[in-house]
Order: C-alpha cells, then sequence, then structure tokens
C-alpha cells in the first residue's frame, strides 16, 4: 500500500519547468476560447443594433422592448416618435427599440 501512495506522489508533482509552460498555455486558450465564444459576439451585437438605431427613419416599423410595435413617425438626436395606433403617438428613448420581427435574445 505504501509502495502505491509513493507512486501516486511522483505523478502528482510533474517537473517544474513544463508545468510552468503547461499552465501559462492553458491560461492563454482560456482567454482565447472567451473571447471567441463571449465578447467577441457580443460586441457584434452591440454594433448591429447601434447601426440600426442610428439608422432609424420616418416610416421604419419597429418593436418596443417592452413588446409595442409601431411605425417611426418622427426621428430626434436619442428618441423616436412611434404611433402605435391612429392618432396615438408616443415618444420613446432609441435604446428601447429593436427590428420588427427580431427577437430579444436571438444570435
Amino acid at each position: 500500500m505504501n509502495n502505491l501512495f509513493i507512486l501516486l506522489q511522483d505523478q502528482a508533482q510533474p517537473a517544474q519547468g513544463g508545468s510552468m509552460w503547461s499552465s501559462l498555455i492553458f491560461i492563454i486558450l482560456l482567454i482565447v476560447v472567451f473571447w471567441l465564444f463571449f465578447i467577441r459576439p457580443q460586441s457584434k451585437k452591440a454594433k448591429e443594433e447601434q447601426k440600426f438605431r442610428d439608422g432609424l427613419q420616418k416610416g421604419d416599423k419597429v418593436v418596443t422592448i417592452g413588446g409595442f410595435h409601431g411605425k417611426v413617425t418622427e426621428v430626434k438626436d436619442t428618441t423616436v416618435m412611434i404611433s402605435l395606433a391612429p392618432n396615438m403617438e408616443v415618444e420613446v428613448e432609441k435604446t428601447a427599440l429593436v427590428q420588427n420581427g427580431s427577437r430579444v435574445g436571438q444570435a
């Protein structure tokens, strides 16, 4: 039993030089994977949303993040006027809009 314990201890302690490099490679690989799967798609989505909001024009169909469907009647710097029904217009922030037909959380 003691021989088995000694063999397991020897295998659990690899050479120090190899351990440092393998740890460094693992950390770099972890950062690259994190960037590829989390940071890059999120920044790409944010750029697309900003492009949509900057390109809003009168007559565009939009959906608010609250679920109201409407048509843009006037575009201002940070807000837009939306017609929700005949004789019913509301002013909403551009950041509260998504494209008509797109869903929040969809990749």
